[in-house]
Parts: C-alpha cells; structure tokens; sequence
C-alpha cells in the first residue's frame, strides 16, 4: 500500500543497453522484448513499445505492428540519427515531421546499425506513435 505522499515508483526501469553486432543477437532481443512485453503490458493497454535513449542525445520510440510496420517517433534532440535510419531501412528521404513507417522487415539492419548509439532502452506504454495520424491516412 502506498502513502498518499509518496509516489508510486515508475513501472519500468531504463536498462542499460549492450551492443547487438549479429543478427543472431538481434533476433534474441527481440524475443527477450516481446516476452517482457507480454510479462509486462496488460491486454487493454496501448502505446506499448520501446524507447531508445541516444548516448549522444535524443530518444527513439519504436513500436511494430500486427500488420507488418515499423513505427518509429524520432524526437527532435534524435534527428541527427535520420541518414543512419535512412541507410539501414534503404529509404532515399526522411519523413515529414518524427514519424517514420518502415516495412518491419527492416528491424533486424536497423537495430544493427543503431545499437552502437544507444544507451538505454526502457518499455513505454500510452505512446502516441501517431495513430490518429495513421488511421486517416491509412
């Protein structure tokens, strides 16, 4: 039970990050993230994913879709990162404003390529990841 005057502690924790440099590591986390998602997110909620905090600046929200995207919100502290994103997901522009949608078969190149700039990551639940954006669109 908590006191009225003490908060609750936060629900995740930043894990400090350890570099993926094979796609053999990329596949194990990502199975270790869903398994926490699954362990972690109840069914009703959403916004659900993972953010990267940047060592050199900037955060990176990533979230996949049942329907085969990769939803990234790239803050602005982060868009120094946009030529690697570009690179990685073989995109020849970034997107109008912090979202991009990437086929989520580009996950495995883009983790490659980002994992050497990421500090932290930590789950995240209420996101926005533009939904309302892309359910107009789409």
């Amino acid at each position: 039970m908590q006191d009225d005057d003490k908060p609750a502690p936060p629900r995740f924790r930043p894990v400090p990050w350890s570099g993926l440099e094979t796609p053999a590591d990329v596949e194990l986390w990502i199975a270790e993230h869903d398994l926490s998602l699954q362990e972690h997110i109840a069914k009703n909620e959403t916004g659900y994913g993972v953010c990267f905090r940047l060592a050199e600046g900037g955060e990176i929200y990533m979230q996949t879709t049942q329907d085969g995207a990769l939803i990234l919100d790239v803050t602005p502290d982060a868009e120094w990162v946009a030529p690697l994103i570009m690179a990685a997901a073989r995109v020849d522009e970034a997107p109008q404003g912090r979202l991009w949608v990437l086929p989520d078969d580009k996950l495995v190149q883009l983790m490659i390529g980002l994992s050497g700039l990421i500090a932290s990551s930590i789950l995240v639940v209420g996101h926005d990841f533009g939904l309302r954006r892309r359910m107009g669109a789409w």
